[in-house]
């Protein structure tokens, strides 16, 4: 089976890379199983004091892949996001997202749930589930406590595309910068934490993200068995069709 995850340590950094270009790193079983091991890799790893999530291809997440989920029951899938987001939250290494390319739907969990998130200008967001009769149930856990309630119900209920510039104003991203100093900006930003001694990092992170995780933990397993039903749902099936017949 083809990685569809890539995982690289060097200078005290492990870059993991979401490399699934068939399904524009669509948030499959294989690409979260990967995801999920090579985090647990990179937190047990004393060499690294920083991960970044990166992007290969023209897309960073396109989101659920819909393939599986029309096909299937979403009960697991959602538990696994979950998951993940728990797990980039309480990871003893702060988390840089790269982005490079655009972000849809369920990809915002792993934005939210990071610690540093750079963004090039270019990058468009969207949060599509109301048109797919869906409600971003899972990933509300990590996007809720980042955005002003009157962004969320906007962005949320519109399911419009918002660029990277308004992305920074309303919490979800650190900061957006002209394309061609996007990996500059990371660079900058590693450079940065790597001069930080582990426990600093660590207790730090435990510090700026209690609230998150107690989240997560308080409302966890409701999200996700209301999102695994939204996506068995008679309406969200001829959604899903549909979009896939396009």
């Amino acid at each position: 089976m083809t990685e569809l995850v890539h995982l690289d340590v060097a200078d005290q950094v492990a870059t993991i890379t979401l490399d699934s270009d068939h399904n524009r790193n669509a948030l499959s079983r294989q690409l979260v199983t990967e995801l999920t091991a090579h985090l647990a890799t990179a937190g047990d790893d004393d060499a690294v004091k920083a991960v970044l999530v990166r992007s290969a291809g023209t897309v960073f997440c396109s989101g659920a892949d819909l393939s599986e989920a029309a096909s299937g029951g979403m009960v697991e899938g959602a538990k696994a996001i979950v998951t993940l987001q728990r797990q980039i939250a309480t990871l003893d290494k702060p988390v840089v997202v790269e982005l490079g390319g655009p972000v849809r739907a369920g990809g915002l969990g792993i934005v939210g749930a990071a610690d540093i998130v750079i963004a090039a200008e270019s990058v468009t967001f969207q949060l599509t589930e109301v048109r797919l009769g869906l409600a971003a149930a899972v990933i509300s856990l990590s996007l809720l406590p980042r955005f002003t309630d009157r962004a969320a119900a906007d962005l949320f209920l519109t399911a419009r595309k918002f660029d990277a510039a308004e992305a920074a104003r309303v919490g979800l991203i650190t900061r957006a910068v002209p394309d061609a100093e996007l990996q500059g900006d990371v660079a900058l930003v590693l450079a940065d934490l790597v001069k930080g001694y582990p426990q600093g990092l660590r207790e730090s992170k435990k510090l700026l993200n209690h609230d998150l995780v107690a989240r997560i933990d308080a409302l966890g397993e409701q999200v996700a068995a209301q999102s695994a039903e939204l996506f068995g749902s008679d309406e969200a099936r001829e959604a899903m069709s549909a979009f896939l017949g396009r």
